[in-house]
């Protein structure tokens, strides 16, 4: 079949066979990542995790107050008394885009069902972008399988699925387009269009870093594909002032977002950028006046020189503070093997080093195929199987590649970077293995069946992981939204819906809340009240503080509640319910997931001993836990008993590898005279027809109350 022919044809318009091809192959890429995004739909309409409910609520006050308002908005229901400058610290790009992706596209539907549909959407629409992109380095057909590569990729898929309006969709989107923009224009023909790519490009690529933070990973690359430029290029009057306009344009407009801000241009991102800039103006010239024979030589003493000079500036900054340095977990990307003492970064999940297995569940396959294009691209004789790269694109793919599969050891959720290289590297590997298969012309039946058992082979190989029985690409991404689970893995409930709708309309209008900062988000947006901590983590100290008030004694955390004006605390409870009985009352295994999961973090926030609250386990919380701790008396259960299941014995103390078993036991309860008073208790605690309790558990400080402890 030739895909040349041409269907229509008009003085200014040619339609090929290949053209529907394209715009086929996208749309199947488009809806396959629309569906996979969309498994959650089934488990309700609601927004997924913690991050979005803030995301929405800071574009529902753009919809109602205009941009104006919004950078001068000063939000006082989070970090009571303090309140959050919320234009300087949030994701400012990715409030703005879907404010205006509303007013123009969200006809009547609600601004809470548009800001759900809004990252699978613009998560699909990067097909087209990473086709565009692949394209430039290894033709049509490997754009293509990229495309098709990445609406199948679970780590980009899990950070983009229906209801994650969080950073990472559109900041991907963004920040591929500012680089497909820029490598365009510097390998375009067509002087007319290249400046408007460079400065459309840069401003992409700007604002993909204001929609995300972790697009810092893109400067990497692109720092180091502007170091080894002046290798591969010969052009160098016209890269003589692209690549400074590129890099200046980038850097004053991330400057002027007040996230990164000013201080991007002269911290360790905006570095990254200009002394390559520098070395790369610096070695035109230095080819310029060198001899032929010397060229290369003089050039790579050059480069070798700024690295020597960039790396004692790293140096010396780091321990005079003369640069910005980015956060520990920026850090920890750029150099996997740091190591953090500081719990509150240690406790969210998704800060976990990824393993060797993970990363195999994530892109097994990709990894096969990735080899296979790494391979062909340091080939030589790519030329003659028309898959022609140009040197250049050739480094920025191999720096682009490694770097990314470098970054994605250091956390789970930079998995991401990976899965995009490999996606790269596996198009163009595969795309390489098609036209050698397919240019073979020999007749007779062992050419058409060699030719069969080549696609069959590659749909086998690419189906397997989607459809494998069990944890699978598919099923990976079928979850409930969090806010019907609370992060645990039970089947989905209305506890926390039911339990924000009920604070929101049973508490007074300036109640403030004292929670975990797990929930902070849900309680501002959902319930519409004021909290001490949330999921920003900005004021460490305060969630410190909060974990002591939990790990407290009663009286003494009464005291500390009334000092800082709260008015109500939330905690959340899970654990799977048993068939035995205790003294006639239904057991419980905690440690579901809730709080009562998580004193292991609140005694290391707090840099309490651990040995006061644990058995020697360090996980199974003793007595005194349960019976002198605010939290352990706020938790609607207490242990009686012990159990091992594999020996089948019972115990009435701790013993090793023996499990803690409870029953309900409400200490303070709804007319409590005590610290507390139980107000709202979760349908789940109650509802005998499930096998596990979801409980949300809201108390009132009981302001009266006369601790034994005040003087």
């Amino acid at each position: 079949m030739n895909f040349q022919t041409v269907l229509f044809q008009s003085d200014k318009f040619t339609l090929k066979l290949n053209h529907i091809v394209i715009v086929g192959v996208l749309v199947l890429a488009f809806s396959t990542s629309m569906l996979i995004r969309s498994q959650s739909a089934q488990y309700g309409n609601e927004l997924n995790e913690f991050d979005p409910f803030f995301n929405f609520r800071a574009t529902e006050y753009i919809v109602e107050n205009g941009f104006s308002e919004y950078f001068e908005w000063h939000d006082d229901k989070s970090w009571y008394p303090y309140g959050r400058d919320v234009s300087a610290t949030s994701q400012v790009m990715l409030h703005t885009t879907a404010a205006i992706t509303y007013q123009l596209f969200g006809g009547n539907s609600s601004l809470y069902d548009f800001t759900i549909l809004f990252p699978a959407v613009i998560g699909s629409l990067t097909v087209v972008v990473i086709f565009g992109l692949v394209r430039l380095f290894g033709g049509t057909t490997a754009g293509l399988i990229a495309s098709l590569l990445f609406a199948i990729s679970l780590p980009v898929i899990t950070r983009g699925l229906l209801g994650w309006f969080k950073s990472e969709p559109l900041g991907l989107f963004y920040a591929l387009l500012g680089l497909y923009l820029f490598l365009s224009a510097i390998n375009s023909k067509n002087y007319k269009i290249i400046i408007s790519k460079i400065i459309l490009g840069a401003i992409m690529l700007s604002f993909g870093l204001s929609s995300w933070g972790g697009n810092q990973f893109f400067i990497i690359p692109i720092g180091l594909f502007i170091l080894v430029l002046p290798f591969f290029r010969e052009d160098r009057k016209f890269l003589l002032w692209a690549v400074p306009l590129f890099v200046s344009i980038f850097i004053l407009i991330s400057s002027m977002f007040e996230r990164p801000g000013l201080s991007f241009a002269y911290g360790l991102g905006g570095i990254s950028l200009i002394i390559p800039t520098i070395f790369f103006l610096l070695s035109i010239y230095v080819q310029k006046i060198s001899k032929k024979e010397n060229k290369i030589r003089n050039t790579l003493f050059l480069l070798f020189g700024i690295i020597i000079i960039g790396s004692f500036l790293v140096i010396v900054s780091a321990e005079s503070d003369i640069l910005p340095m980015p956060s520990f977990r920026y850090l920890n990307a750029i150099y996997p093997f740091l190591t953090t003492e500081d719990p509150l970064v240690d406790s969210v999940a998704e800060h976990a080093t990824t393993t060797t297995e993970l990363s195999f569940i994530f892109n097994s396959i990709f990894m096969i195929f990735g080899g296979i294009g790494i391979w062909i691209i340091l080939t030589k004789n790519v030329v003659k199987n028309e898959i022609f790269i140009k040197n250049d694109m050739k480094a920025f793919v191999l720096i682009f590649g490694m770097i990314g599969i470098y970054i994605s050891s250091a956390f789970v959720r930079l998995e991401l970077f990976a899965s995009i290289s490999l996606i790269i590297f596996s198009s163009i590997g595969l795309s390489y293995l098609g036209k050698e298969i397919f240019k073979i012309n020999n007749p007779g039946k062992k050419n058409s069946l060699l030719k069969i058992s080549f696609v069959i082979g590659i749909l086998v190989l690419f189906i397997t992981p989607l459809t494998y029985p069990g944890l699978n690409w598919v099923s990976g991404a079928d979850a409930p939204p969090v806010i019907l689970t609370g992060g645990t893995n039970y089947p989905p409930t209305n506890d926390w819906i039911d339990s924000l709708e009920w604070m929101k309309h049973n508490t007074p209008e300036d109640a403030i809340i004292v929670s975990w900062w797990d929930y902070g988000y849900w309680i501002q947006t959902m319930g519409d009240r004021t909290t001490f901590i949330d999921n920003a983590t900005l004021i460490d100290w305060r969630i410190k503080q909060i974990a002591n008030i939990f790990l407290s004694t009663p009286d003494t955390a009464w005291n500390e509640l009334n000092k800082i004006d709260a008015d109500y605390v939330v905690i959340f409870v899970s654990g799977e319910k048993l068939t035995a009985t205790y003294d006639n009352q239904r057991i419980y295994a905690l440690n579901g997931g809730g709080d009562e999961s998580k004193v292991f973090w609140f005694a290391a926030i707090a840099e309490l001993p651990l040995a006061k609250y644990f058995e020697n386990d360090v996980w199974t919380e003793n007595m005194y836990f349960w019976n002198e701790t605010l939290l352990g008396k706020m938790i609607p259960f207490t242990t009686v008993t012990y159990y091992n299941d594999a020996t089948k014995k019972e115990a009435t103390s701790y013993l090793p590898g023996f499990d803690a078993l409870s029953i309900k036991k409400i200490t303070y309860g709804y007319d409590s005279e005590g610290p507390l008073k139980l107000v709202y208790l979760s349908p789940s605690f109650s509802d005998e027809s499930l096998p596990f309790v979801n409980a949300v558990v809201i108390y009132e400080i009981n302001k009266n109350y006369f601790p034994n402890d005040t003087p």
